[in-house]
This record gives structure tokens, C-alpha cells and sequence, in this order.
């Protein structure tokens, strides 16, 4: 267990190096700061109160997390193939399932820091600027308060590492730098707008005899949008209706997520065979 460990720590740490040295991500941190700040300030969010702020935002910031988590993540693995790493890491005491957790968790903490710093510096300022009679909704059962926000934080996080797995999938899949651009688009594509046609699809055609808060729960982004809406938005108004059953939603994150890495793990080992 100590060995695999190491292996896994060594993989992790060579990521987090990597990410550190690059200034791509830097220039994508900045990218999205300005993008959000913007909408912000354009919607006047920051000065109406949290709720108001991830309305503002939420749109876009459902599109360009998965085009970030994309961008992290898309050559995690190709690169190695490319270069002829993992036929060295091969004859290493490195399990395929151990490479694939220590590249997935380094390209994390990456991820994590360029999606979730520029959001969290909006919550401070929407915590500074809003004045004192946004914190209560007219229709409200509760409070605008910051734990709505770190609430959205949370699940944006949680969508972002999804998709992420959705990528390095995709990266372990391909067999070039140019395959794995064109792969990493599709995915993208998918993950945005596909699943939900084809839920849409489902449910105009009669395919399947769900409800229809459960179907939506089963693409990654309306998944994040209902649970947003659900534990977030709706909270703060009377009279809502349940947009997406929330524990089916979760666990269809978590299931994206371990299907997309179990998928990884096996093109790892299908390379080394």
C-alpha cells in the first residue's frame, strides 16, 4: 500500500509541478476572472446579494467550466503517449488505475484554482458591496447568505471535476495531440449541449417512461443546473416546483466521474498490453 502510494504521490506531484510552471493557467485564471466580474457587474449582482450574483452567472460559467476543465485536461494522458512516457512509467511497480488517480488528481488541484479563485474573490466582493437590504427576499423563507454561495462554489467544483474525468478519458482514448484535439471537442460538445438533446429527445419520443426531473438528471450540465437551482436559487423564493430530483443528480455526477476514470484505467492498460 505504501508503494502504490508513492507511485501515486510521485504522479501527482510531477502534475502539480507542471501546472505550476505553466502560465496557461495563469492566463485562464485571469481569462474567467474577467468574464464573471463582468456579467457581474453588468447584471448588477454584486450589489443585490449572492442569489442575485450566481444568477448572473450561471450561464456561463455552466459553458466555460467544462471548456476549461477541457482545455486542463484533454493531454493529461496523450502527452505521455505521445512522447513514449508510459512505456517507460511501464516498467516501473506503477499500477494503471494508480497513474490514472495521480494525473486525474494533479490536473484537480489545477482546475480547482483557475475555476474556483476567480469565483470566490466575486463572493468577497458581493460580501463588501452589497448593501444591508439585499439579505432578505420580499418572497423569502430564509436569508441571502454566504452559504448559498459556498453552496454554488461547491457544486461548480463538483461539475468541474467531472468533466475533467470526462477529459482525461478522452486523453487516454487518444492516440495523437491532434486526435486528442478533436476527441476533447466532441467531448465538449457532449457535455454542454449533447446530453441534454438526447435527454430532450427521450422524453418528446417516449423513449423511456421516467419523470421528467429524473431525465434531466442524467446529463452532467443539467444535472449541475438543477442541483444550482435546487440548493441554491430556489431556496430563496416561495411556490417552487422541484426542476431536477437532487439525489439522482449527485449521483449522476459521482457516476460520470468513476465511469470516465474507469475508462481512462483501461486505455492505460490497453496501451501497456
Amino acid at each position: 500500500m505504501t508503494g502504490r502510494f508513492d507511485a501515486f504521490w510521485a504522479v501527482f506531484a510531477r502534475e502539480v509541478r507542471g501546472a505550476s510552471r505553466s502560465r496557461t493557467y495563469l492566463f485562464l485564471i485571469l481569462a474567467l476572472t474577467l468574464v464573471v466580474f463582468g456579467l457581474a457587474r453588468a447584471g448588477n449582482g454584486p450589489s443585490a446579494g449572492y442569489v442575485p450574483t450566481v444568477v448572473d452567472v450561471l450561464l456561463v460559467v455552466e459553458v466555460l467550466v467544462p471548456a476549461v476543465a477541457f482545455a486542463v485536461g484533454y493531454r493529461a494522458i496523450a502527452d505521455d503517449a505521445v512522447r513514449g512516457t508510459l512505456d517507460v512509467l511501464a516498467t516501473y511497480p506503477l499500477p494503471a488505475w494508480v497513474y490514472v488517480a495521480g494525473v486525474y488528481a494533479g490536473r484537480a488541484v489545477a482546475l480547482l484554482t483557475v475555476v474556483l479563485v476567480p469565483l470566490a474573490i466575486l463572493g468577497g466582493v458581493v460580501a463588501a458591496t452589497a448593501g444591508p437590504a439585499t439579505t432578505v427576499f420580499a418572497t423569502h423563507r430564509g436569508v441571502d447568505s454566504p452559504l448559498l454561495f459556498v453552496r454554488f462554489l461547491a457544486l461548480t467544483a463538483s461539475f468541474a471535476l467531472t468533466t475533467l474525468a470526462l477529459a482525461v478519458a478522452i486523453s487516454a482514448l487518444a492516440d495523437s495531440r491532434r486526435r486528442a484535439i478533436l476527441l476533447a471537442l466532441v467531448g465538449l460538445l457532449l457535455v454542454v449541449v449533447g446530453a441534454d438533446i438526447t435527454v430532450f429527445q427521450a422524453i418528446t419520443g417516449d423513449v423511456v417512461d421516467l419523470g421528467l426531473d429524473t431525465l434531466l438528471a442524467l446529463s452532467p450540465a443539467s444535472a449541475y443546473r438543477g442541483l444550482v437551482f435546487e440548493t441554491v436559487l430556489y431556496v430563496a423564493f416561495a411556490g417552487r416546483s422541484q426542476f431536477v430530483a437532487v439525489p439522482v443528480a449527485a449521483a449522476g455526477l459521482v457516476v460520470w466521474s468513476v465511469v470516465s476514470l474507469a475508462v481512462a484505467t483501461l486505455a492505460v492498460r490497453g496501451r501497456r498490453a
